[in-house]
Parts: structure tokens; C-alpha cells; sequence
């Protein structure tokens, strides 16, 4: 008898422990599903087509960006520039994808480009300013949160100069062709909804991310540079190289949502992206990505990306003052932070 009381207690506490295990790993995701379920208890009118159609539409180019900020993550990286690298590419492309017969043009002799071209200048800029964090960091050893708050500023500077053009000054870029807002706000026409092909866009480049990711050279040493670098390093990684690829692969992931993001809203600004690195890098973390690096999953950072989402357009939705939205925003950071810090020191 005292021998199967003993297997019982025992029993008890593995389920116990196991039960306890579960909610440390997973506490921000139950957390966050009990918003959603309150949202739409309060409004049943949440769950609509349009709605989903929306809150996907907009996650769409955060998925880009954070695709990018994660890859720098899993090298227990971080980048603080990555908004204001947006911010660059949105002003570049829109400079030059303004209608013809637009009375502000920035460039009133420039003749009318392909609608590639201005895209990948702009892509182009952004990974030469990523490749060089990706140099900063790996080459002088300059941490990557000082190293990308230096660049998050000096790319501010940079945008602004070229935004604030005469004989116009600070305006917002505006009157875009109308390829360019086609690109970026028309969709597929599927019985009564129309599907956005920023949508499409997403799917492409996160399929891309993926085989990357889990099917090159580039992504195994990716993961074995955040898992341990001096390890990494003695395995015959040229860990400097690897990382400069890394960060310039998300610099032109920036400047793609840079794009997509100035088309989208029709106009451009030098504060276009701005705080758009922290939403990226909490959606990453609520997805599964480590702050300590080695750790992050394509499907993780979508979903964190998506149920980042839900929360702000479904507060949004129930008219929440814009200030109390910010500070449930900083709590999940807080709260997904301090959790993955706790799940690595158990690991350690």
C-alpha cells in the first residue's frame, strides 16, 4: 500500500511538474488567446470575412520585416534600424514612382520606370546600409544594439536629408503612379472579397525565408552561430561572412516592406516604418524566436506576427483608446521577454 501511495504522489508530481513546464513555455500564447476570446465576446462582429481579410492585408508586410528581424535574432542579434531602413526604401521608391502628371513630382524630368526598378534601388540601398551593421557587428565586434542604434539614427538623418527636397521641403510623398498603389492595394477577386496581393507577397517571401532557413548551408549555420558562436567557429563557420549574408538579406527584406508600405498607404514620409523594428522583434519573440539566439521557426514568427495583429486591429475595433493599446503592446513585450529569459536559464 505505502509503495503505491508513493507511485501515486510521485505520478502527481510529474503531472504537476509537466502542467507547470507547459504554462512556462507557453503562458504569453494562452495569455494572448484569452484577449482575442474577450474581443469577441465583446464584439461577435470580429470574426467577419472583412475583418480577417483586413487583419491579414496588414500583417502582411510586418511578416516581411520580421522575417528579417528574426534571422538577425537566432544570431542572438538585434536591430534597431530596421524601421527606419523601411522608412528609406518607402521614400526612395515613392520619389520615384510619382504619377506623370503629378504637380509635385520630385523628380519632374525623371521619365516614367519600370515598376521594378525603383523597387530594387530601393531594396539595394537598404541591404548596403544592413550589410554594413553586418560589418560592424562581425568585423569590429561592436555589439548589435549599439551597432543598429547608431545606424537606426544616422539612417533617420540620411531619409530626412533626402526627403526634405527643395524647392517643396517636408512634404509627404505623394501622387504615386498608379501601378505603383495597384501593386501594393489591389488583390484577387474571389467570389464577393477581393484578396490583397500583398497577401501573396507575404506567403512568397516567407516560403522563400523558409528554404533558407531549413534547406541551405546559410540557415544550418545561421541557427549554429546563435547556438554558440565560438563553437560555430572552431566547426569551420566563417561566422563573420555568415552574418554580414544574414543582415544583408534583412536589410532587403526592410526595403520590400519600405515599398509595399508607401504604396499601400499612397504616400511616404521620413517617419514612414518608425518603432516598426520593436513590433517586429516583439512579434518574433511572442512567436517562439530567442532573445538568446539559436532559436525561431518561419511559422513561429507568422504567427507571432498575426496574433500581434489581432490584438491591436481587434482593440482598435472596440474603440480602445490608442494609449491603452500601447501599454497592453509593452506589457506582452515585457511578459514574452521575461519568459523566454526564464525558459533559457532552465535550459542552461
Amino acid at each position: 500500500m505505502a509503495t503505491q501511495a508513493l507511485k501515486k504522489s510521485n505520478t502527481v508530481d510529474s503531472n504537476k511538474t509537466k502542467v507547470s513546464k507547459w504554462l512556462v513555455d507557453n503562458v504569453i500564447y494562452v495569455v494572448l488567446i484569452l484577449l482575442v476570446v474577450g474581443i469577441v465576446v465583446a464584439s461577435p462582429d470580429f470574426l467577419s470575412m472583412t475583418n480577417l481579410i483586413n487583419i491579414l492585408s496588414q500583417s502582411s508586410s510586418r511578416i516581411i520585416i520580421a522575417l528579417g528581424v528574426a534571422g538577425i535574432l537566432i544570431t542572438a542579434g538585434t536591430d534597431l534600424s530596421a524601421g527606419r531602413m523601411v522608412g528609406l526604401a518607402a521614400v526612395i521608391s515613392a520619389s520615384m514612382l510619382q504619377a506623370g502628371d503629378y504637380a509635385y513630382k520630385m523628380y519632374p524630368n525623371l521619365p516614367e520606370l519600370p515598376l521594378f526598378v525603383p523597387i530594387l534601388l530601393a531594396m539595394a540601398a537598404t541591404g548596403l546600409v544592413a550589410a554594413l551593421n553586418g560589418v560592424i557587428v562581425s568585423k569590429f565586434h561592436v555589439p548589435p544594439f549599439i551597432a543598429t542604434l547608431g545606424m537606426m539614427i544616422g539612417v533617420y538623418g540620411l531619409t530626412s536629408i533626402y526627403f526634405d527636397r527643395p524647392p517643396y521641403g517636408a512634404q509627404p510623398i505623394g501622387g504615386l503612379s498608379e501601378k505603383f498603389t495597384t501593386f501594393a492595394q489591389r488583390g484577387i477577386k474571389l467570389g464577393q472579397y477581393e484578396f490583397p496581393y500583398l497577401i501573396l507577397y507575404a506567403i512568397i517571401v516567407s516560403l522563400i525565408i523558409w528554404v533558407i532557413w531549413n534547406k541551405t548551408q546559410l540557415g544550418k549555420n545561421m541557427y549554429a552561430i546563435g547556438g554558440n558562436p565560438e563553437a560555430a567557429k572552431v566547426s569551420g563557420v566563417n561566422v563573420a561572412r555568415n552574418l554580414i549574408i544574414i543582415y544583408t538579406i534583412a536589410g532587403l527584406l526592410y526595403g520590400l516592406t519600405g515599398t509595399l508600405e508607401a504604396g499601400r498607404v499612397g504616400s511616404a514620409t521620413n517617419n514612414t516604418g518608425n518603432m516598426y523594428e520593436l513590433d517586429a522583434i516583439a512579434a518574433c519573440v511572442v512567436g517562439g524566436v530567442s532573445l538568446s539566439g539559436g532559436i525561431g521557426t518561419v511559422p513561429g514568427v507568422i504567427t507571432g506576427v498575426l496574433i500581434f495583429q489581432v490584438i491591436n486591429y481587434g482593440l482598435a475595433f472596440l474603440g480602445v483608446s490608442p494609449y491603452i493599446q500601447f501599454i497592453v503592446k509593452g506589457l506582452i513585450i515585457i511578459v514574452a521577454v521575461a519568459f523566454d529569459m526564464r525558459k533559457h536559464a532552465k535550459k542552461k
